[in-house]
């Protein structure tokens, strides 16, 4: 039997994560429907509000991580996951049954060892819906795994070392090179779905202005280890804005 563990990093999520976890346990019923175990395990990540109260309600193992950085959130979730596949969700988005499935399905088909899912924001917003059109042609195309919903073999994430501890964004699409690299030489593929969008909050491009957008865009376009490589300068994951 197949066991699915469900790693949700999360960084003062009080005001999301309620929803988003019962939504991933309802969609989690997929996995159950072809006999597979499942695991709902939240890595709190030094919240200062009631994320980790609000996830032990809901039923999740909760994990500690005390340096506040996405990839090491992942990171132990993942170690103190025991499944045979990772599903990693951010706390601010929701997978439906069909994603699930799609993944089940992946999975049986035994030719890849990790994927990902296109995104859609819960709400319309005129240059996120251009940005995400974007990002769904640039994932599909060129096989980039969107860090807010990833799944990956246990044993090929722990063998490649996880998630970066060097990088603060854009961990996932450098996990992605090496998951590819992996696959390649096993004969094996990295998918992304694309049936049933993962929902995703839109609250980034509410709470930061086009022109924060744009100069980290622009940082990152021109030194991208400066700009990845820092809490400081990877501001619009961790200044607190919620």
């Amino acid at each position: 039997m197949v066991k699915i563990s469900i790693v949700v990093p999360a960084f003062n999520e009080e005001r999301l994560l309620g929803e988003s976890l019962s939504q991933i346990k309802a969609a989690a019923s997929s996995f159950q429907k072809v006999g597979w175990a499942t695991e709902l395990i939240v890595c709190d990540n030094n919240s200062t509000d009631r994320t980790a109260a609000i996830a032990r309600a809901a039923g999740a193992t909760v994990v500690f991580e005390p340096v506040n950085q996405i990839a090491r959130a992942r990171n132990s979730g993942a170690a103190a996951a025991t499944g045979d596949w990772l599903v990693f969700v951010d706390a601010d988005s929701h997978p439906g049954a069909g994603l699930f499935a799609d993944v089940a399905r992946a999975i049986q088909a035994g030719n890849c060892i990790a994927g990902g899912a296109t995104v859609r924001l819960d709400e319309a917003h005129f240059l996120g819906g251009w940005v995400v059109r974007l990002w769904n042609f640039s994932s599909r195309a060129l096989r980039l795994l969107a860090g807010s919903f990833i799944f990956c073999e246990a044993a090929t994430f722990r063998e490649i070392g996880g998630f970066s501890n060097e990088m603060f964004a854009a961990e996932e699409l450098e996990l992605s090179a090496r998951l590819k690299k992996v696959a390649k030489e096993r004969g094996k593929r990295l998918i992304i779905l694309h049936r049933h969008p993962l929902v995703t909050s839109a609250r980034k491009m509410k709470l930061y202005t086009l022109r924060e957008h744009l100069r980290f865009l622009i940082s990152a376009l021109f030194n991208q280890r400066r700009a990845f490589g820092s809490r400081e300068t990877a501001h619009l994951w961790y200044d607190g804005r919620r």
